[in-house]
């Protein structure tokens, strides 16, 4: 093993001794109770099956076959979860096909960022994680399932299904992915064509024209955002089949693929010949890996937020220092937009997760000894599914890749490190991930310009205010304050000013999109600002400086002077209500701080306080 990644796996273990033993002490309590139906009266039997086919109904009555909960995030807005539609019936008749019964356990709520960016909608966005966790518990909690098929794939969505399904960590559980569409106008033309509508050279017909060829079908968005990232986080945690993330809705292999998912998880039961429950297969090896990959593909800093969250769901408690330690000793292999301009399908054609994988595995930056739903040992994932006469098979999968501007090799990565970094200084802690950001632009040290409000830099930039070295600083942008959105509608602002020469750079204590891009961004600033953080202190003119090569974070200003400001009152009046927001106000309010998961507090913290 690499002594990096060695040495801070070694640490999360012991840092979480006290945790994850409290946690499979609760998982073995529940897996010694055996067949949970059997814990169900007559009456509560009769009410999970009345609905089944007679043949299903004597399967369940006599507890002698597992039967699968799915839990599903489809709405047909969201384009990645829109061929889920018809999922549930095909899970169903191949769970039937290995003597086995399905029942759709229920649904969670899927919003669509790209759709809510720079709206109050997006305010939800980080609370639906919490929302989907309960809803997935709800679901489950019937005592009527052996095992799960998760269903969903983008941004909160992922995971908030695995911390719900870390709660019934004694099933086993797989996720079932649908794919990416196929690629669409290239993402550097469409980056390009929202700069010129920022700069006011083009209008909204023609934006809307560029953003349609790029979202243009069925299947997850192409460029690697969170959506992407949480694909290859489960892969490499080994909570999906080998091979299935980055296939296409409409290839038959996709369908195959499925079916063999149902039928696994089968397998996977108590009752099956392969007992895996998820909370085993989740446990600090597998943790680390999945972190490990994201930073050798330059995943999305959403994760640095959901990882951690899952993480303690089992017990694992990690943080932002295990993040940027790995990331030093990580090699970025992948240049996938906003890294590149090569899209998901180009990553996968190069040679996908099973190249990545198997590079990762022969340096010594992944644990091959961990158990996954494909069986025991990740080298499992090295290999690639096919269909042949109509057959399933996995194959050795390539060994070269096909495409090295795209998918490189350890022994000549695009960068010696991950490009995630940890941000410190007098206003805080932060992360940045500067894997497509230029050397000549990771230092920063300029006027701040200071905002509250993502939609305030509009009437800067048409001003001409912005023409000039700048920080833009946007507080009250937390989990507690506002729920925490991405502020997209900054990037093509913030981008063009970079092109016309200007040092500009990003702090805040708010998320940017999955798909951070070429402008260094301080982000996921803690504390924030209605928490006590000193970003509220910051403003107009003050000196700020953005050292990504160091990771120096900090406010110019002498100590007596700003231990003599007050902090700006940040109203938060309009952004407590309409649009659903008014519904989250204890939740939001209860939320932990982003390098803790902008989580809400668990059974688990309470067990071990």
């Amino acid at each position: 093993m690499n002594s990096v990644v060695q040495a801070v796996t070694e640490r999360i273990i012991a840092r979480s001794q006290k945790t994850r033993a409290a946690y499979l002490q609760a998982l073995q309590d529940a897996k010694g109770k055996g067949v949970h139906r059997s814990a169900l009266s007559c009456g509560n039997l009769a009410h999970g099956f009345a609905a089944c086919q007679p043949v299903e109904k004597e399967s369940l009555r006599q507890l002698t076959k597992a039967n699968v909960g799915i839990v599903t995030a489809f709405n047909d807005m969201l384009s990645a979860h829109q061929p889920y539609e018809t999922y549930p019936e095909l899970l169903k008749a191949a769970c039937a096909e290995v003597g086995s019964v399905a029942q759709v356990a229920g649904g969670v709520p899927a919003m669509c960022d790209g759709v809510t960016q720079g709206q109050p909608g997006m305010e939800l966005s980080l609370l639906s994680r919490e929302v989907i966790a309960m809803a997935t518990a709800v679901g489950l909690s019937h005592n009527m399932f052996d095992g799960a098929l998760l269903l969903g794939i983008c941004d909160k969505i992922v995971p908030g299904l695995l911390i719900g399904a870390l709660s019934f960590g004694h099933l086993p559980m797989l996720f079932v992915p649908a794919g990416p569409m196929k690629s669409g106008i290239p993402n550097k033309e469409k980056a390009r064509i929202r700069q010129q509508f920022a700069q006011g050279k083009v209008g909204r017909e023609a934006l809307l024209d560029a953003e349609s060829k790029s979202y243009h079908s069925a299947g997850t968005c192409t460029f690697y955002g969170t959506a992407n990232s949480n694909q290859l986080m489960l892969e490499v945690m080994g909570l999906q089949l080998p091979g299935s993330s980055f296939v296409n809705p409409d290839d038959p292999l996709r369908e195959a693929l499925n079916k063999m998912a149902a039928k696994q998880v089968c397998r996977l039961t108590a009752m099956g010949t392969q007992y895996a429950p998820i909370g085993e297969i989740v446990n600090e090896k597998s943790v680390v890996n999945g972190i490990v990959a994201l930073l050798a593909t330059g995943g999305s800093t959403n994760l640095t937020m959901h990882i951690v969250a899952a993480a303690r769901a089992a017990g694992i408690i990690i943080n932002w220092d295990d993040f940027s330690e790995l990331s030093d000793a990580v090699p970025l292999l992948a240049r996938v937009y906003p890294n590149g301009h090569a899209d998901i399908n180009h990553f996968h054609a190069a040679g996908g997760m099973a190249l990545l994988i198997k590079e990762l595995l022969d340096a010594g930056m992944l644990h091959e000894d961990v158990l996954t739903v494909a069986g025991q040992g990740l080298r499992r994932y090295t290999q690639e599914p096919k269909l042949i006469d109509g057959e399933l098979i996995w194959v050795d999968g390539p060994t070269e890749s096909l495409d090295k501007e795209v998918l490189t090799h350890v022994d000549t990565p695009f960068q010696s490190n991950g490009g995630l970094k940890l941000m410190k200084g007098n206003l805080g802690r932060a992360v940045i991930k500067v894997s497509a950001v230029q050397e000549a632009n990771r230092v920063v040290e300029a006027p701040a310009v200071v905002i509250d409000d993502q939609n305030q830099l509009d009437e800067l930039f048409k001003q001409g205010k912005l023409d000039r070295d700048c920080v833009v600083v946007v507080k009250g942008q937390g989990p507690k304050a506002n729920g925490m959105p991405e502020l997209h509608k900054l990037t093509p602002y913030l981008g063009s000013l970079q092109d016309k020469g200007f040092k500009v750079a990003l702090v805040t204590d708010g998320r940017m999109s999955g798909a951070s891009g070429k402008v260094p961004a301080a982000i996921h600033l803690t504390p924030e600002a209605i928490d006590g953080g000193l970003i509220a202190k910051v403003q107009d003119g003050d000196l700020i400086r953005v050292n990504a090569l160091t990771g120096e974070l900090s406010l110019l200003v002498n100590e007596a002077e700003l231990n003599a400001r007050n902090a700006e009152e940040i109203d938060l009046t309009e952004r407590s209500f309409g649009m659903g927001r008014e519904l989250f106000g204890a939740l939001r309010s209860n939320l932990s701080s982003p390098e803790t998961g902008a989580r809400s507090t668990s059974a688990i913290d309470e067990m071990t306080a």
